[in-house]
């Protein structure tokens, strides 16, 4: 009975519009004044788009109407509210709004969400307009079928286990020189530290894709420009880049960044030509493209893996889009779990104990991946807030073709479709008590989480999902674990620290205040 209620309203909507329409056309032509024209022009267009909104929405939960013509919630979208996002999400499993020329469709469940991931005949990430324009539209982000396979085959060696064990040095060397600037930059007072998280972030991406051919007065401008880059990305743009806005000066930091990546792509590949030895991303993907190229036989006498020789510009593109997966999302990472241990001084407790022992007590012991694999527990606090606090709440892709998302409905083609990535992360079946942060919930195979595979979402899945997760993961434990070690630092409570900010991630509203302080043991 409510469904045969919502289509008829659906049909009376149209047809109301419809004899709006009519009406409207034959007063625009009885008349010949431009003004007459001009406004007619405009209601037809804020009429033709009520029209359209009416017909993609369906029975779907969403705004009966446009509220604002034409443009939507377009004021909305600048300044995003947590909050909204979450009344979205218990509005129905499928919802809708729509902003300039863009129908958006946003799924909240996590079956929806796995769908969309695992749809690829139907949908293709597209992130927001504007990043397309930012990473090019030849990325390989946006590849399809057997191009994005066939890219991808010649990248799966960069995250193996052996790469990230000859990335490790590098990242522990940025790890010892941010941390004394965490104790310098807070030596008097509590400071919001959410910027020099991004920055360190950075620097650790930075110099595990492109070693020492990036110079850190480089590292520092990018980090610095970073910012500016994220600012474009807003879930909904206007559709051109128009100068000074957000999206203008977001190309013009991408467009410097990627210079810079092409620069470096074309000294990796001179030493390794050379002969030289591996020490980042790119001198072990421009490795195994030589190996390729020049047939080298593997001491059992079968062939190199079989990838193509990619150029330097195509290099700079890929390690920007790991650059783009890795800033936003471990900067928020890593935000919410040095508040998180701050304020949890167990857990705390717990993760210093284990790293002082993984270590046999020796504080000056370097990482290893051997090392690394022992942290069980603090693996878990990770894996932990992540689930948390995830840092990517949703990932937009564009729709190819009418896609039945459901038995009831159907995305339409050029349509924004949004997996949503949150919700199943909170779902009270599979992690009870969903808004308490519980590290022990991680402990064992048998354990009601890590039974629930389905709902760990946190790096998507499907042909699309996350190349560096494990890296990421291991980054994590490696910071957090060895400034566990080494330093103390406490947490300034605000009324805001536990609201959470949307920019592209999630941060906490207060940018994070804390205070650190160097051990006796470290000296």
């Amino acid at each position: 009975m409510a469904l045969e209620n919502v289509s008829t309203e659906f049909v009376s909507d149209k047809l109301t519009l419809s004899s709006n329409l009519g009406s409207l056309y034959l007063s625009i032509i009885s008349g010949v004044s431009l003004w007459k024209l001009v406004v007619g022009l405009l209601v037809f267009i804020t009429i033709y788009d009520q029209i359209s909104y009416v017909t993609k929405k369906g029975s779907i939960a969403g705004p009966r109407f446009k509220m604002y013509p034409i443009i939507g919630p377009f004021l909305e979208s600048v300044n995003p509210k947590f909050e909204q996002y979450q009344a979205k999400w218990a509005s129905g499993p499928l919802s809708c709004v729509s902003v300039f020329h863009k129908f958006v469709v946003i799924a909240s469940t996590r079956d929806l969400a796995r769908k969309i991931l695992n749809s690829p005949a139907y949908v293709k990430p597209c992130v927001v307009d504007v990043a397309i324009k930012l990473l090019r539209p030849t990325n390989w982000v946006f590849l399809d079928g057997k191009a994005h396979v066939d890219y991808r085959k010649g990248l799966n060696g960069l995250f193996t286990r052996k790469a990230l064990s000859v990335y490790m040095p590098g990242q522990e060397e940025i790890y010892d020189k941010y941390f004394k600037i965490f104790l310098e930059m807070s030596k008097d007072k509590h400071v919001p530290f959410m910027h020099i998280f991004r920055e360190i972030n950075c620097a650790i991406a930075c110099r595990t894709f492109c070693g020492h051919y990036i110079s850190e007065e480089q590292v520092k401008i990018i980090a610095d420009k970073y910012y500016l880059i994220t600012e474009a990305l807003e879930l909904v743009n206007f559709p051109i880049i128009l100068p000074f806005t957000k999206a203008w000066y977001g190309k013009k930091a991408a467009d410097m960044t990627l210079d810079i990546f092409q620069q470096c792509a074309a000294l990796s590949r001179k030493a390794m030509e050379a002969g030289g030895e591996v020490t980042c991303t790119m001198d072990a993907w421009i490795k195994e493209m030589l190996a390729t190229r020049d047939n080298v036989k593997k001491d059992d006498g079968t062939s190199g893996v079989s990838i193509r020789v990619f150029t330097d510009k195509e290099i700079s593109e890929t390690i920007f889009t790991f650059l783009f997966a890795s800033q936003d999302a471990s900067s928020s990472a890593v935000t919410w779990l040095f508040q998180i241990l701050a304020d949890r001084p167990d857990v705390f407790a717990k993760v210093r104990e284990e790293q002082l022992r993984v270590r046999d007590y020796d504080v000056n012991k370097r990482l290893s991946v051997d090392m690394v694999e022992k942290m069980t527990y603090t693996h878990m606090v990770v894996k932990e807030t992540l689930r948390y606090r995830p840092p990517v709440i949703m990932v937009p892709y564009v729709v190819k073709k009418d896609y039945p998302i459901s038995p009831d409905y159907t995305v339409p083609k050029g349509s924004m479709v949004i997996p949503t990535l949150y919700p199943a992360l909170h779902d009270p079946e599979v992690y009870p008590e969903p808004e308490t942060f519980n590290p022990d919930r991680w402990a064992g195979d048998d354990s009601l989480a890590n039974k629930g595979p389905k709902n760990w979402l946190v790096f998507g899945t499907g042909p699309h999902v996350c190349l560096g997760q494990t890296y990421a993961v291991m980054n994590f434990v490696c910071m957090a674990g060895k400034a566990a070690m080494l330093m103390d630092w406490t947490h300034e409570v605000t009324p805001q620290s536990e609201d959470i900010k949307v920019f592209a991630t999630i941060f906490p509203q207060d940018d994070c205040k804390l205070k650190f302080t160097k051990r006796e043991i470290a000296d």
